[in-house]
């Protein structure tokens, strides 16, 4: 087994510029994936409809975690149409990225999620190979039914911890 990286994909019945919209926009990643995701170029926070470019950075927090658990990183790569990749590792503490390209698929897109550079030790591929996978597994089912059926899978009870949506 490579436990350095993987693969998630899914097909969604959505057109690309929206999928892309979905990653590269505060509003877009708080529709399926976070409770609050700021995106900042430079010193200004980017508003809910602005597209990130390549250096931008994120603070990402979730449903189901408390304001500790907090991801901080840099955009990589935003071009806009099919390609958004982003560090992705537990703030810096190692070298992990995720990317994500879309490509047209009949009337829907195919959305191909690589994380890699996963450490490759105890707790690398626990927490964030085993990890992760799983987590980007509900996410990316979540963003298909958001987009497909106005459906959000997500716990938004702060009172459950540790189920399967959260």
């Amino acid at each position: 087994m490579n436990w350095e990286n993987f693969d998630q994909k899914i097909r969604i019945d959505a057109d690309s510029d929206t999928l892309y919209a979905a990653f590269a926009t505060r509003n877009g990643m708080e529709s399926w994936f976070l409770r609050k995701c700021e995106y900042k170029s430079g010193e200004e926070i980017l508003l809910g409809t602005d597209y990130v470019k390549q250096g931008d950075h994120y603070c990402f927090l979730w449903f189901g975690w408390d304001d500790d658990t907090v991801e901080n990183g840099t955009i990589l790569q935003a071009n806009g149409k099919d390609l958004f990749e982003f560090t992705f590792n537990g703030n810096g503490s190692n070298d992990m990225i995720v990317k994500v390209t879309l490509e047209k698929d009949g009337n829907g897109s195919l959305v191909t999620l690589h994380q890699y550079n996963i450490p490759v030790t105890d707790e690398g591929k626990s927490y964030w190979h085993l990890g992760c996978k799983t987590g980007w597994n509900f996410y990316l089912t979540n963003l298909k039914a958001v987009l497909e059926h106005g459906v959000d899978l997500r716990n938004k009870d702060v009172r459950l911890r540790g189920v399967l949506n959260c």
